[in-house]
């Protein structure tokens, strides 16, 4: 592998963190799903009148059947869009020990082992919830985005390349990939990238985060702020570019202590 640029040796832990608050508003907490969609089944929800998860009425039905493995897939996701990252992996601990082969839940683990920054185990983990034979691009698309939390960016367009030979062109492979570009300074390329994910899907937010974040590091923040804000009410879009400012200001001071 060759040497990795000055802004790929550190800033991924940064990043894409960052990202997440500016894609969702700050309201949500950093997650594999956000890029890669659901891996692995679910069974359906148990909701409260709001429509959020009724956790309660989840964790009395976890307890009961601590491994029935899509209890376990429906609790431990819970957990992770609440921000209960350790609670998480625990629970997806736990069961994969009951039952080792079985994939969604190996799935489920590397996902919480990611979110609780455990970027090394996510990635083996995740290289155990499917095979040579049968692989998920849902699953090599994390893979990779772990490997980008490691700075191991090189790795991580490999894994995002064979996503791409089995759904070519998916946005959010796409936008995987034009991050990682971005986290080894290579903005053109990953403004090239983020460029075709857009085109793609115009309405994913952790998309239009990424392109912008690339353009405003490119020193074109007026195009950058318009897609960021393109859409949305004017509260949330001034938290958003509030968010980028913040994120560019961060990134320029970053450069200049190096």
């Amino acid at each position: 592998m060759s040497k990795r640029s000055s802004l790929a040796s550190s800033p991924a832990r940064f990043l894409l963190p960052a990202l997440a608050v500016l894609a969702l508003g700050g309201c949500q907490t950093t997650s594999l799903d956000d890029v890669t969609g659901a891996l692995g089944g679910r069974s359906e929800p148990v909701a409260a009148a709001d429509g959020k998860p009724d956790m309660g009425a989840l964790r009395e039905r976890y307890r009961a059947k601590p491994n029935d493995p899509n209890i376990v897939l429906e609790y431990g996701k819970a957990l992770r869009d609440g921000g209960q990252h350790a609670q998480a992996v625990a629970v997806f601990e736990q069961a994969v020990l009951a039952h080792p082969s079985n994939k969604a839940l190996l799935a489920g683990y590397g996902r919480a082992l990611a979110d609780n920054g455990n970027f090394q185990q996510a990635f083996d983990v995740l290289g155990r919830a499917h095979t040579p034979e049968d692989p998920d691009w849902r699953i090599l698309s994390a893979q990779g985005a772990a490997l980008d939390q490691l700075g191991r960016n090189e790795e991580a367009q490999q894994y995002y390349a064979t996503a791409l030979k089995i759904v070519p062109e998916e946005p959010t492979v796409l936008s995987n990939l034009g991050l990682s570009y971005m986290l080894q300074n290579n903005l053109p390329k990953a403004e090239q990238v983020l460029g075709r994910a857009y085109q793609r899907n115009q309405s994913n937010a952790r998309i239009r985060a990424n392109l912008a974040l690339v353009l405003g590091l490119q020193g074109r923040e007026t195009e950058a702020e318009i897609l960021v804000k393109a859409d949305l009410p004017p509260d949330q879009a001034a938290a958003k570019i509030t968010a980028l400012r913040q994120l560019l200001a961060k990134k320029q001071q970053q450069r200049a202590e190096k």
